[in-house]
């Protein structure tokens, strides 16, 4: 997130730079590497220049959702494992408390669709 807050608040366009990005938020050159590589594949980022050029936003601060950032790295979320998609749980018709946390999942990804970059760079209260 702090990585897409970096390129988003850059208005200039002419794109960020991954070396200020590193310093900026203090983390290493390789491992921002990485979180730009699966910025990158998620569609959400692209080179203003091509290779050695800065990053700019493929769309809109406002059109990418906390969501959208998440799925760049996860492929969804899921508070327990007995709601994965790709598990299949022998007590799924009898426990009792699969409905309290599906309905925790919900709420989270509720949240994290409701929340736009935009919101973030804006300093929006974000608690109820």
């Amino acid at each position: 997130m702090r990585t897409m807050l970096e390129i988003a608040s850059d208005e200039t366009q002419s794109g960020v730079l991954q070396k200020d990005i590193a310093e900026r938020q203090q983390i290493s050159v390789k491992y921002l590497d990485q979180i730009i590589h699966e910025l990158k594949t998620a569609g959400l980022i692209v080179n203003v220049r091509g290779r050695k050029s800065g990053y700019i936003l493929t769309r809109k601060a406002s059109e990418i959702t906390m969501l959208d950032i998440h799925k760049a790295f996860e492929p969804g979320i899921c508070v327990i494992d007995c709601l994965a998609r790709t598990v299949h749980c022998q007590m799924k018709d009898t426990c009792h408390t699969r409905g309290f946390w599906g309905k925790l999942n919900n709420m989270i990804l509720s949240y994290f669709q409701g929340v736009s970059l935009q919101d973030l760079m804006e300093n929006k209260s974000l608690v109820d």
